[in-house]
């Protein structure tokens, strides 16, 4: 019986152990040559020497997997990073840990980011905040920057960018001319939405400032963006 119990034993298979740093989230294609994951840590010069007060990174995204890399990558950079999926919880930690820095995503499941960088400017003056989205035009950088964001980034976007717009002291300045700069009809769109977001997303009285008729209006804020 005893023989028979140790032949059993030995045959069965034995659970893989895992190993508490392992990502179970999504991954895309582009994990496996993600730099946050791999590679010798490379702390940011302007990062060196500073106290962790000044090294907080707040990170708000409910794209998860895209927060975990970037906030895997600006851990290797020297930040002390947080990461939150929600405007509930970005706002809660933005007045509790009072981060130095903030990159928050604009459109949230539960709301707008707006909030958090309000917050977060109201807690600390003087933190560098940087508004990412996915849906970028000139109406929502105006009011990105009017809640309190010192910069504005397009999806996708790099570990490289982000580090280069939280740690830039350069002042405003005219970027040189681009290469392939918007259409006539880009320009006229972005327009149209920025007055739109002046008047509160209100057709009636866009359309009235805008001097237009209100099914055109309607018309053209229900269409996509022309391309570029």
């Amino acid at each position: 019986m005893e023989a028979c119990l140790s032949a059993i034993c030995a045959a069965a298979p034995v659970a893989p152990r895992l190993s508490a740093l392992v990502y179970n989230g999504p991954m895309s294609g582009n994990d496996s040559k993600d730099e946050s994951v791999r590679g010798p840590k490379m702390v940011s010069p302007a990062l060196q020497g500073l106290p962790e007060s000044s090294r907080t990174l707040l990170i708000v995204d409910d794209d998860q997997p895209l927060c975990h890399r970037l906030g895997r990558a600006m851990e290797r950079r020297g930040f002390i990073v947080t990461t939150c999926d929600s405007v509930a919880a970005g706002v809660l930690a933005a007045g509790t840990n009072l981060p130095a820095f903030a990159v928050v995503d604009l459109r949230l499941h539960d709301g707008s980011g707006l909030e958090i960088v309000k917050t977060l400017r109201k807690a600390r003056p003087a933190a560098r905040i940087v508004m990412l989205t996915g849906y970028g035009n000139i109406a929502t950088a105006v009011a990105a920057m009017k809640a309190g964001a010192g910069d504005y980034l397009p999806k996708p976007v790099d570990a490289d960018t982000v580090e280069r717009a939280l740690l830039s002291t350069e002042a405003s300045s005219l970027p040189p001319p681009p290469e392939d700069p918007m259409s006539v009809d880009r320009v006229r769109w972005e327009h149209i939405q920025r007055v739109f977001e002046q008047c509160d997303r209100n057709v009636s009285e866009t359309a009235r400032r805008l001097k237009m008729h209100r099914r055109t209006l309607q018309r053209i804020l229900g269409k996509h963006a022309p391309r570029s």
